[in-house]
């Protein structure tokens, strides 16, 4: 489990992006921030705070500034006393703004973090809210290698040794892209979205058994590999077992889950000579013809009714013209 994202953390890590600074002396920069939630508290700063929610980062924009400065010194600090009365985990101007003199006061009392920021108030928050929400992503460490095959994420899976790293490699050598090998940090983004990527340490190496770590940027170059990828298909690799019951047709389609989302499976059995980079290219290619809407499985099943119920009703009619009783 990841530790928890803190306001200083959060600060060094995405300051520059975000165009961040502290202006509140250092003060709460060890507050966690506890959600991606973010909010403007119009209503809270007017005096309605009945349904104030505390628990997320609060943005004052140039309404919320001059707002503020419209008021009396007196009416001012009353009522972001009120304002920070609440443990909110920081409180972020920006416009590059500067702050009334009574909310930097009130917030290093309250001992609450404040954060200035260069951007106007819609770009910040354009930027901040996927940054908020890679960071608190529910995530999980998966066992094999993902690769990038025509643009479609395959993650290849399997018992170990078996392999997945032999396979991708081959297809990085045909052209086509490592994310990660042996460990895919998986992240779920919004409904139905897992983005895999390679752990930071071991990022775009594989181990190869016999041959050991190999370095894959400096060995095929950079457009060898990408920081990260959807995860699209999952393909299992198993030893070949002549007893067992395999898909012939592709009709039966297999599905598992991931986070809660629901990836389509391919089993695909292992026997000496099969060409596993081929038959991977073909899975990739075979998905994109299915997101675009057709289904070769499913065309070649209603062709071969048709013809079936067509050849059926032939041989009615021939029955009962040859019918003489």
């Amino acid at each position: 489990m990841s530790p928890p994202l803190t306001v200083g953390k959060f600060l060094e890590s995405f300051g520059e992006t975000l165009g961040l600074s502290d202006i509140g002396g250092g003060i709460g920069l060890d507050t966690v921030i506890p959600n991606f939630d973010i909010s403007s508290p119009g209503l809270a700063l007017a005096g309605y705070i009945d349904r104030f929610v505390a628990e997320r980062l609060q943005v004052l924009g140039e309404t919320e500034i001059t707002y503020l400065e419209s008021l009396s010194a007196e009416e001012r600090k009353r009522i972001l006393s009120s304002f920070f009365g609440f443990p909110m985990p920081a409180v972020v101007v920006t416009k590059n703004q500067e702050p009334p003199k009574e909310l930097s006061e009130t917030a290093a009392t309250a001992g609450i973090p404040l954060l200035r920021t260069t951007l106007k108030t819609a770009e910040f928050y354009r930027r901040i809210k996927p940054v908020l929400e890679g960071e608190f992503a529910e995530t999980t460490t998966l066992h094999g290698s993902l690769a990038d095959v025509f643009g479609v994420g395959l993650f290849f899976t399997g018992r170990s040794g078996i392999g997945k790293s032999e396979c991708v490699l081959d297809l990085v050598e045909r052209g086509h892209r490592l994310v990660a090998d042996d460990l895919v940090i998986t992240q779920r983004r919004g409904n139905d979205v897992l983005i895999g990527r390679g752990h930071e340490l071991q990022r775009h190496h594989m181990e190869i058994r016999g041959v050991g770590l190999i370095d894959i940027p400096s060995i095929f170059g950079i457009r060898a590999v990408r920081q990260q990828k959807r995860i699209e298909v999952v393909v299992r690799l198993e030893e070949w077992d002549q007893n067992a019951v395999v898909d012939r047709t592709g009709l039966d389609t297999e599905t598992t889950t991931i986070l809660g989302v629901q990836i389509p499976l391919i089993t695909v059995p292992l026997n000496p000579g099969k060409n596993i980079t081929v038959i991977a290219e073909v899975i990739a290619l075979n998905h994109l013809l299915r997101y675009s809407g057709i289904n070769p499985a499913e065309v070649f099943n209603e062709r071969l009714i048709g013809r079936m119920r067509r050849a059926a009703a032939g041989n009615v009619r021939d029955y009962l013209q040859e019918d003489e009783e």
